[in-house]
């Protein structure tokens, strides 16, 4: 059997030489650290460890950035926004046991927005592996089982040759869509040992593109050219696979309004005359979506956020795009197309008929309407005004990253991202102490950008050790705190279900004096200046702190 290597990439004389005589006091590290540049990595995040020192040591001998934040779980959420904003890969090198562990919450948050995390995990020595209990420092029974449930996929090495070709399959699962967290693990002594192997050169792990079948398309093109009602679902699919132009001219084509759930925010834009905008959790709109005779839902799963806390009953033909195969149909029948947003998007488009709807855009701002009466009955103006001047002071361009808070809630459904890609917030899996380390993930992407986070000061407690970290990187960001003494949201919570509140009431540090501390300029401020205080905060080079200390309220829920 003959093999055809043309088309490969051919070493040069002086390439060759080099593979045949690798610099010496290399080491399985030197091995991962080499396979990361091959593949393209310029950025690392992480935390070193007892049993990871090889991976560290070699980063010494390399191109590679790294961004160490002070805890794993913090370093997670920071390689989540990094994959985020950038589409790319992001390595996120632990350490052993309470390390790899630690960074369970922030996996799971990649895994349910779809974040390209690479989580490279040290294992205690080869000997000590198989389950016994030979007592080495972090040892577990089975390290991958604690992940198995949360990432893509799991990669083991157990030889320094194995590592190139584990971490390349990884990075190809962590971008195959839907793109995702995926795990491999290193023993300690494969790490340290020295090793002969020529120097890892270029790898290409590009995942093959997920292209819709074609009589999908052409019946959801039959359906959406046909419908009376059709209206649009767009989903944090339709941001992650830079489609957002795909999903305007198919809404213009076919005269659809268009409505972003929480992760799909920016993907269409606010203003415009088809835009349902974000109020998913509002009956108004949830009527509206249920009275479409053809519902094309692009890149969501149509969860519990997205479904008005599954009040949502269609009555129309749904039409669902969606990566996740696990996703189509798992809440609602539909016309189920298992495809990447931008790929169905662009067939789509090339095979729907154009239908006009001279009454769609007055059929939207009704809807609008009667959600700004809604709101404005509830004596919220605080609220709307303080989620103004958020905007009024934000870039157009600036990333921002909401922790879970009442203030993100009202983002949600209220503040207009203007862009794709620009709001990122951790709903997916709803975790306190997101918003800070990953707004230093994002400053890592682009130090270009001014960056914004937004805590509650409950949140914000999870993440106050990073101050040191954006001190030390000088990454510029500012951080909202929204200090109300507590957590605020379960504080409305239980108050509305017992009468009385449990372990929602805290007591804080003076935010200002403690980032002062780090080094980090801070002020605080009130309602009337915010929009100045951030706007200058954010002008400035490097981080800051912003402290808001006021009781914000949500506006009533309509699925009780």
């Amino acid at each position: 059997m003959s093999h055809d290597h043309d088309d490969r990439p051919q070493l040069s004389p002086a390439q060759a030489a080099a593979v045949l005589t690798p610099p010496p006091g290399r080491t399985g590290g030197d091995l991962v650290v080499e396979s990361l540049q091959g593949l393209g990595a310029t950025t690392v995040f992480g935390l070193p460890g007892q049993h990871a020192l090889g991976m560290f040591d070699a980063l010494r001998r390399s191109s590679l950035r790294y961004v160490g934040l002070r805890v794993e779980n913090n370093a997670g959420f920071a390689a989540d926004a990094y994959g985020r904003i950038t589409g790319e890969v992001a390595p996120l090198l632990l350490s052993t046991g309470p390390g790899a562990l630690t960074s369970l919450a922030a996996l799971q948050e990649a895994a349910s927005a779809s974040a390209p995390v690479l989580a490279i995990a040290s294992q205690v020595p080869t000997a000590g592996l198989g389950g016994g209990r030979h007592g080495y420092l972090h040892e577990l029974r089975d390290q991958q089982a604690s992940v198995r449930d949360i990432v893509k996929s799991v990669h083991t090495v157990r030889a320094a040759s194995q590592i190139p070709s584990a971490i390349a399959a990884a990075w190809e699962s962590a971008l195959t869509a839907p793109h995702g967290p995926v795990w491999v693990e290193i023993p300690q002594d494969v790490l340290l040992a020295e090793t002969t192997l020529p120097v890892v050169s270029a790898m290409d792990a590009t995942p093959r593109e997920l292209y819709p079948r074609p009589e999908l398309t052409i019946a959801a093109a039959h359906l959406l050219s046909n419908a009376e009602r059709p209206v649009i679902i767009a989903g944090g699919g339709v941001v992650r696979s830079d489609a957002s132009g795909k999903l305007r001219a198919l809404a213009e084509r076919i005269d659809a309004p268009v409505v972003t759930t929480f992760g799909g925010k920016g993907a269409f834009p606010w203003e415009h005359p088809l835009s349902l905008r974000s109020w998913l959790e509002d009956r108004h709109t949830t009527d509206f979506l249920e009275d479409a005779d053809v519902l094309l839902v692009v890149g969501s799963g149509l969860g519990e956020l997205s479904s008005n806390y599954h009040t949502f009953r269609p009555r129309g033909r749904v039409i669902q795009i969606e990566a996740d195969a696990g996703k189509l149909e798992s809440n609602h029948p539909a016309l189920g197309i298992h495809s990447d947003a931008r790929e169905a998007l662009s067939d789509l488009l090339e095979a729907v008929e154009r239908r006009e709807d001279p009454d769609a855009a007055e059929r939207v701002r009704t809807v609008l309407e009667k959600v700004r009466v809604r709101i404005e009955a509830q004596d919220l103006t605080l609220e709307q005004q303080v989620l103004a001047a958020v905007r009024q002071a934000l870039p157009d361009g600036s990333p921002s990253f909401w922790d879970m808070t009442i203030l993100s809630y009202w983002a949600w459904s209220a503040f207009d991202a203007r862009r794709p890609n620009t709001m990122h917030s951790a709903q997916g899996a709803g975790g306190l102490g997101y918003a800070f380390p990953a707004a230093i993930g994002a400053a890592a992407a682009d130090p270009t950008t001014p960056v914004l986070a937004v805590s509650g000061d409950g949140g914000a407690m999870y993440s106050i050790a990073e101050l040191a970290t954006a001190r030390q990187y000088d990454a510029p960001l500012t951080w909202l705190i929204v200090d109300d003494g507590g957590y605020g949201i379960l504080r409305e919570y239980m108050t509305d279900a017992y009468g009385e509140t449990t372990g929602t009431e805290l007591a804080r540090p003076d935010f200002v004096a403690l980032a002062e501390s780090f080094g980090v300029p801070a002020v605080r401020t009130t309602p009337e200046s915010l929009a100045a205080d951030l706007g200058k905060a954010l002008a400035t080079p490097g981080p800051s702190v912003v402290v808001f200390p006021a009781l914000l309220r949500m506006f009533e829920p309509t699925h009780l």
